[in-house]
């Protein structure tokens, strides 16, 4: 397949170029510092741009099976100002005149609704991460919001609390949900779950939890 990904110098977006180019994948890496991208390959394309006009972005999206994004606040100061919806948008806007319509990017699992069965302890634990990120949480909802209004393909991967461990991929996936008692996801294992999205039809504008 041919692929792009957007927030590729970061460690969901560089997991993700990593092994889709390990699978066989074309890979276009859009970056804005191509400095700050350590990845190589002879199926990779680094797009370089600072994803402040739809326009400039469309030639890295235009002709590709599908676009992953890994774009999101990266301290709660990023999520004050909106950054993951903003730029998710972007995406959008550079999507809406060509023929790719698959979109699969990372959220969270707090915007998700609480599984059943969740204990109490859980309960209190999502209240209090809730509380203290409120904006990256608001950030994202705004995020959804601007996907369910797209008439893109898209679909929304929720992990928890995000590791630096090594890809397994085992873990749990809830279609429109979340894994009860999921408390952690590796990036590396996000990424393959986000790539195991992309041709599956039932996760189609679908918000999906994953947790180990």
């Amino acid at each position: 397949m041919k692929l792009t990904v957007f927030g590729a110098t970061g460690g969901i977006g560089q997991e993700i170029v990593r092994q889709a180019l390990d699978a066989g994948h074309e890979v276009t890496a859009v970056v804005r510092d191509p400095a700050r991208f350590p990845v190589t390959g002879p199926r990779l394309d680094v797009f370089r741009s600072d994803l402040s006009d739809p326009a400039a972005l469309r030639p890295a999206v235009a002709g590709r099976d599908a676009v992953l994004s890994g774009l999101g606040a990266r301290n709660r100061a990023d999520a004050a100002t909106g950054v993951a919806a903003r730029l998710t948008r972007a995406v959008l806007r550079a999507m809406e005149p060509t023929t790719t319509r698959r979109l699969v990017v990372v959220s969270a699992a707090p915007v998700g609704p609480v599984p059943e069965g969740q204990g109490v302890a859980d309960k209190a634990m999502l209240a209090i991460i809730n509380s203290v990120l409120k904006d990256v949480y608001t950030d994202l909802r705004a995020m959804e919001a601007e996907l369910a209004a797209s008439a893109t393909d898209w679909t929304s991967v929720r992990p928890p609390k995000l590791t630096d461990k090594p890809v397994t991929g085992r873990y749990r996936r809830v279609i429109g949900g979340n894994p009860p008692r999921g408390r952690t996801l590796a990036r590396a294992d996000v990424a393959h779950a986000m790539l195991a999205t992309v041709d599956d039809p039932a996760t189609v504008r679908q918000g999906v939890g994953v947790a180990y």
